[in-house]
């Protein structure tokens, strides 16, 4: 004999928390770690399905005839009305119905569902189903009789009945219930376990199903879900007193009234403005629209701001952040794995470019032995000391991995020993500018995910100091920045003449810049394989992926943040 569950609804919302979408429910039935990212976090990420489901709602969503009350609806009425939103306080629940009609005095509420119907029993999935019938309850909370409803599939022009029996109706209300106290609870439900869900999931890359289990288990390596191809890039514009606009769909660069460059906004990851740049309002306001941060830096590159939107929603992470930054112990484990990766990395970088023939044993030894007194620090001041003799180590060999003569035999760049304010030299002045590049890239990385990159957990926090960037960028610093500093002076894409020396001081001039610019983004968007996950990522998308393994970390999903080191 079937026993059914004992319903265990809510009690009524009260009246200072907010309606969940009808759609949650949905997405619930799917997957229920889905419904927590996308309400509970604020989380969001187009994909092609999502897109092309946004184009089958253009029509629908115009409102378009009127709802009677229900007393008002008999069984002459002919009823055809367009994007309704009804709510309920009772379900909790709010629903914006994209067609209601009526059969004999009761109404049908239409869902319209991009793609083509399924061949499966009931004529559709079971989140489609339970979606319509969410509709069907909150119509019948209005005092309207409503026994059945339909889907209309857009890629085969099929619609599909649905009748709200009393199965369907118990498997509605608790996947009503299931939302509603899971979204109360505040604990992310675990992944999907090898699910085909995942790899249509337009949050795939956020979730990151796989990569979660396996670093809780270590059994299956992950699927290649957390992989996509970006083809938004950044836009930069050092140009003195250029002006950015915007012009239908594409962001416009004008200097002296005359356009000199422009792109499309879909195409343009975040807008950098480097020096005396001037934005109009209506093209900072279109930015912050589609969610495309504007960053603000000195002409010489030094990384002061940026701009967005509203911010992200996700008021767990950074709940959990602020409380770990707290914590003397959790700020000690996180340190360590950072300082510890960037050394290794820097003892990679270092075999890797050495371009003598005796190899730096010294360099390379007293690097692995810093590697060992990491783990053995007690507390922060201790670490800073490992990692300063660990830098001391790694860039009184740095001039070893520099081409030393040009075309004409002449020596091209010296470096000697690390410094920062002012760059005494060209390879200190490209070695500053990258690391504020990668600062600003970590900073709208980890905003972007929901991070405060202004809170940190090793570098302390100062006025206007992203700690948080600081920190994540440890392990990249030779990887991403130092490499790229290589990859240019090896080249010959920056020169001795690139530079200018002022009062001390040595800077790129605007010629040069422009080229270790494009060598940056070009390293940025370099492939490597992640040695824990076994796919090849860029390093762009990389550090998203490692943004959010430290969130996954910090609010108890996984042991231990794991850092990047490349082999």
């Amino acid at each position: 004999m079937n026993q059914r569950e004992l319903p265990l609804p809510f009690p009524e919302l009260a009246s200072d928390l907010p309606l969940m979408p009808a759609r949650m429910v949905n997405e619930y039935e799917y997957c229920p770690r889905l419904a927590y990212l996308e309400w509970v976090q604020g989380e969001w990420a187009e994909s092609g399905d999502t897109v092309r489901g946004r184009f089958v709602h253009k029509r629908v969503d115009k409102r378009a005839g009127k709802l009677p009350e229900a007393q008002d609806l008999d069984e002459d009425t002919r009823l055809h009305a367009r994007s309704i939103t009804l709510s309920s306080n009772k379900l909790g629940l709010i629903a914006k119905m994209d067609l209601i009609e009526s059969d004999a005095g009761a109404v049908v509420p239409v869902d319209y569902k991009q793609g083509k119907r399924p061949h499966v029993s009931k004529g559709a999935y079971a989140p489609e189903r339970v979606q319509v019938c969410v509709q069907g309850l909150i119509l019948r909370e209005h005092g309207y009789t409503c026994d059945e409803g339909a889907l209309y599939f857009a890629g085969s022009k099929e619609r599909v009945p649905v009748v709200f029996d009393d199965d369907l109706v118990a498997q509605t209300l608790s996947a009503i219930n299931g939302l509603r106290l899971v979204a109360a609870g505040g604990q992310i439900p675990a992944p999907l376990e090898d699910s085909p869900k995942c790899p249509r999931c337009s949050l795939v890359g956020i979730c990151l199903p796989d990569e979660v289990s396996f670093l809780n288990r270590a059994e299956t390596p992950p699927r290649r879900l957390a992989v996509g191809l970006t083809e938004a890039l950044p836009m930069i514009v050092q140009d003195h007193r250029a002006k950015v606009t915007k012009d239908g769909e594409r962001l416009v660069v004008k200097k002296d009234d005359k356009a000199i460059a422009s792109a499309r906004l879909p195409e343009v990851s975040q807008l950098i403005l480097m020096g005396n740049v001037y934005l109009t309002t209506p093209t900072l306001h279109a930015l912050m629209e589609r969610e495309i941060p504007v960053s603000w830096s000195s002409y010489g590159g030094w990384f002061k701001g940026y701009t967005a939107g509203v911010g992200h929603k996700n008021v767990e992470l950074r709940t959990a952040q602020y409380r770990g930054s707290f914590d003397e112990q959790i700020c000690l484990r996180l340190a360590k794995g950072w300082v510890a990766a960037k050394i290794r990395n820097q003892r990679t970088l270092l075999r890797r470019n050495w371009r003598g023939e005796d190899k730096p044993s010294q360099a390379l030894e007293t690097l692995e032995r810093s590697i060992k007194g990491v783990a053995r620090t007690r507390n922060q001041p201790e670490l800073l000391g490992v990692e300063g003799n660990a830098a001391a180590a790694y860039f009184g060999a740095f001039d070893g991995m520099l081409k030393k003569a040009d075309a004409e035999g002449e020596v091209a760049f010296d470096f000697a020993k690390r410094n920062r304010r002012p760059p005494a030299d060209p390879v200190n002045a490209l070695l500053s500018f990258a690391y504020s590049m990668l600062t600003r890239a970590w900073t709208i990385t980890l905003s972007t995910v929901g991070f405060d990159p202004y809170r940190g957990f090793y570098h302390q926090p100062r006025y206007g100091r992203p700690a948080l960037a600081l920190d994540m960028m440890e392990p990249f610093r030779p990887l991403i920045a130092d490499s790229a500093v290589l990859q240019a002076i090896n080249n010959g894409e920056v020169r001795p003449t690139d530079f200018i020396s002022a009062g001390g001081s040595v800077n790129l001039n605007a010629d040069g810049r422009k080229r270790f610019i494009a060598a940056f983004e070009r390293r940025l968007s370099h492939e490597v394989t992640h040695p824990l996950f076994g796919y090849r990522v860029s390093y762009r998308r990389l550090l998203e992926i490692q943004a959010r393994l430290l969130g996954r970390s910090l609010l108890g999903e996984i042991p231990e943040n794991p850092n990047f080191t490349t082999r």
